[in-house]
């Protein structure tokens, strides 16, 4: 008999299979489509989460096998993610905006056997598939692949919830890729389960009636856990946007009566900017932001327009992904993303020393590392990978921060995103909070470009408001304001951001783009 893991089952599908049981003729999901709004009980939902795991038995997935699904946030999203788990297998979402070799790094990396694909992404995913030969599943796609819907109809509906051991396998997502080709971070039932558990009842004040904007994608870890896992196992209502348009969503959001919003911050300066041109306001009661620093000015200027506050938080994908987050009901405590949630410690240690956690003193700057329910199982059959990011049981964060006496987290920068002008460091996101106080800053991006005498220069790349005469009054307010070895001796007034697949401002991109 195992010592190791128990005799106790635990799997993540739960959510969906007790969420039928305890609210079935309640919306669980309302989605805005091209015609209209459609609305999704938790009683159907299980239903065909329980018949797609069944046609899913039927094209041969066992427990343990790995699918992927690369859809945009639809209900079908839902049904293939929990119909997968729902039957011990393992669910891969892949990132919308990959390309075919990208898909067959994941396919082939993952062993994938099934990929369900949308039908506006398999110009890129079917070659992927074929050359790995995964079963494509389409939605929303023409005649030449099985269906969904055919695939739900092709065998028995799955009985219950297969029973998993709580440290099994539930779902391999792939890194951004930043540092190189993307690595599948291994997350188990347990650990996405407790984070729901800490979500529900330590982080938010998330009731019954509470509707949920839905507008993070689901195939990322924050739109996964805290978004959908979370909305559903308290039973409330998610309302999802395909496809994240500020005015959209504000008029969404509206119509819909949403009471919470969660989002990245360029989200959160997206809704500003539709607010000044729109008289719709929704009933936001609470905000959550993650997955970046957001501006102190961002949040200011948030919580004055929809008369609601935001909690600041901070996760990554190898920890589930919650580390922190500022508490409900106590006012968030600007540049700072809160305590450490319950269950997990954070350290701020010394990062020029490797293989071993050796904390600074507080208020120093060095590298947060961390400990916990939340941790990942390792990336998959990357063992060195695995070794290289774990320092004396704790995950090694790469970025950068300093921990106050009362244990707040503040972040200040990504460790690789650092900025070495004449051997001092240029913490970006320092930069770019002082951008966004200038009322003509849309939004900002500060990154580093090599420099024959410097090391490297400080750019900025800026979104002026409308109206806006240039940025010349935008760069003496930053002189003003930040030390002379900080500022940006580079100005680019630009039309966008390039933003990622998750919602984050790609500096390494200005970086590539401007060092050209």
């Amino acid at each position: 008999m195992s010592t190791t893991t128990g005799l106790g089952t635990l799997n993540v599908a739960t959510i969906v299979a007790e969420g039928a049981r305890r609210h079935r003729t309640k919306a669980a999901v309302v989605t805005a489509m091209p015609d209209g709004v459609h609305e999704l009980t938790y009683g159907d939902l299980w239903e065909r989460v329980r018949a797609t795991a069944g046609g899913l038995r039927s094209r041969g997935v066992q427990r343990g096998d790995r699918v992927a699904v690369m859809l945009p946030n639809v209900p079908e999203f839902l049904v293939a993610y929990f119909a997968v788990l729902a039957m011990g297998a393992v669910v891969v979402p892949i990132h919308l905006l990959f390309k075919r070799e990208e898909i067959t790094h994941v396919l082939s990396r993952s062993g994938a056997r099934v990929l369900v694909a949308a039908g506006s992404v398999l110009g890129e995913a079917a070659p992927a598939a074929a050359d790995t030969g995964a079963l494509v599943v389409g939605v929303g796609a023409g005649e030449d692949v099985v269906s969904l819907t055919a695939l739900a109809s092709e065998g028995e509906p799955l009985d219950a919830v297969v029973a998993t051991n709580p440290l099994d396998p539930a779902t391999i997502l792939f890194t951004s890729g930043t540092t190189g080709q993307p690595k599948g971070a291994v997350g188990s039932h347990f650990a996405l389960v407790e984070q729901v558990n800490v979500c529900i009842i330590d982080v938010f004040d998330l009731r019954e009636e509470d509707v949920v904007f839905g507008g993070l994608p689901l195939f990322h870890t924050f739109g996964q856990t805290v978004v959908m896992n979370t909305t559903l196992r308290r039973g409330a209502t998610i309302v999802l946007l395909p496809r994240f348009d500020a005015a959209t969503a504000l008029q969404l959001c509206t119509d819909q009566q949403v009471t919470a919003f969660l989002g990245v911050p360029t989200m959160f300066i997206a809704l500003l900017g539709a607010a000044e041109q729109h008289d719709a306001r929704p009933p936001f009661r609470w905000c959550v932001s993650g997955g970046a620093a957001l501006p102190a000015a961002v949040l200011e200027r948030f919580e004055s327009t929809f008369h609601a506050p935001i909690q600041e938080g901070y996760g990554m994908t190898e920890t589930s992904p919650v580390i922190s987050v500022n508490p409900r009901g106590v006012p968030s405590r600007a540049g700072s993303v809160g305590p450490a949630v319950w269950g997990v410690d954070v350290v701020v240690a010394d990062a020029e020393i490797e293989g071993r956690i050796v904390p600074v003193p507080v208020g120093e700057p060095g590298e947060i590392v961390v400990r916990g329910h939340n941790l990942f199982l390792g990336y998959l059959d990357d063992p060195e990978s695995t070794e290289a990011a774990m320092a004396d049981g704790y995950l090694r964060t790469g970025d950068i921060g300093v921990l106050s006496e009362d244990g707040y987290v503040s972040i200040v920068d990504r460790k690789k995103d650092l900025i070495l002008r004449n051997g001092y460091n240029v913490y970006p996101s320092e930069i770019e909070a002082v951008l966004h106080r200038h009322e003509d800053v849309a939004s900002a991006a500060v990154f580093g470009v090599d420099h024959p005498v410097h090391g490297q220069e400080v750019h900025a790349a800026v979104v002026l408001r409308d109206g806006a005469a240039g940025s010349d009054a935008v760069d003496a307010f930053v002189r003003e304001h930040v030390a002379s070895f900080k500022y940006p001796r580079v100005f680019h007034v630009v039309d966008t951001l390039p933003i990622g697949p998750s919602g984050k401002v790609l500096r390494r991109e200005l970086t590539r783009q401007y060092s050209a």
